[in-house]
């Protein structure tokens, strides 16, 4: 076990320079100069020249490469043309709204999937099974920033039980929270159909297995063998798809806060993105892209914490 976490830690230290370099390199690569960005059409060559000189924007790629890595190392992700202040420090103050997003829209799609899928398994060929199934197939094919605005339709232009967007802040927290439901919704009823989908084809083929046969046919109910023998081992695929829909939900905010009008990370980058405020979207996509390679670390080390099977061959042959 210590020699296969050893190994996933070099992978996930390599996977992450990887991704460094390919951000940096894309980002670098893209048109534009952001020392015209920041001077203006009517700045003089003279002085693009020395912002350039002075931003390091002229020297050799793998040297300001080098200094950006150091930088980020060290927490410094440079400083944002158009507001004025640390990378860093932007990342800081719009992860309290990005954040606890992505983690209710979690919960949700994993409650929801869960519910559903195993509903479906348990009356596989029956009504209930088709019509979670026919549920699931369209939840899928929407979009999720047109369920978004159908939700702001129904649930806050017409009900008026939510806000239609914004956020007030965490002073508030029951407001904070209210303006979060409708976005998470957003966000999990599209995972949640390819999770439920997932769940009951994972559940039904556990349930044809012979140990959870001899279960049933020992006189355990239903519910017994569902919970004691049948969804410990159909977790492995579940939590495989989990961990790449939370690096969906994740990278979705960019979608959803736009249309709420929520100032998180995702709206962040969209106006970094119109601002050509290039260190602000080095660091944010270099920030996804590690929350998305920090969570299949996460996944890999749980499959070998429930699966016993895993960790035997583990033991056996090592990473």
């Amino acid at each position: 076990m210590v020699r296969f976490l050893l190994f996933r830690l070099g992978t996930l230290f390599l996977t992450l320079l990887a991704v460094s370099f390919v951000v940096f390199w894309v980002m670098n690569a893209l048109p534009g100069d952001p020392a015209m960005v920041i001077l203006g059409l009517d700045a003089t060559e003279d002085a693009r020249l020395a912002l350039r000189r002075e931003l390091g924007l002229d020297a050799p790629f793998l040297t300001r490469y080098l200094d950006w890595l150091s930088g980020v190392v060290t927490g410094d992700l440079g400083d944002s043309y158009s507001f004025g202040v640390p990378v860093a420090e932007l990342i800081v103050e719009r992860l309290p709204v990005s954040a606890p997003l992505a983690l209710i829209a979690t919960a949700v799609t994993i409650v929801l999937a869960l519910s559903l899928g195993v509903y479906a398994a348990s009356r596989h060929g029956r009504a209930g099974d088709i019509g979670v199934m026919a549920l699931s197939q369209f939840g899928i094919a929407i979009p999720a920033f047109w369920l978004a605005i159908i939700l702001i339709i129904v649930f806050a232009v017409n009900l008026r039980w939510l806000p239609a967007g914004g956020f007030p802040g965490w002073e508030r927290p029951g407001a904070a929270l209210a303006a979060l439901i409708l976005p998470a919704v957003a966000l999990a009823l599209v995972q949640s159909a390819i999770l439920a989908r997932v769940t009951r084809s994972s559940v039904l083929e556990v349930m044809r297995l012979d140990y959870a046969t001899t279960a049933r046919a020992k006189g355990l109910s239903r519910g017994r063998v569902m919970r004691a023998h049948v969804l410990p081992n159909a977790l492995v695929p579940i939590i495989t798809i989990i961990g790449l829909q939370f690096a969906n939900l994740v990278t979705g905010t960019i979608v959803i806060e736009n249309v709420y009008h929520l100032p998180g990370l995702g709206r962040l980058i969209f106006q970094a993105i119109t601002n050509r405020d290039l260190f602000v979207v080095q660091g944010l996509v270099l920030f996804f892209a590690a929350v998305v390679v920090i969570v299949n670390f996460a996944v890999d080390i749980l499959y070998v914490v429930i699966d016993p099977r895993l960790r035997e061959r583990r033991a056996r042959s090592g990473p």
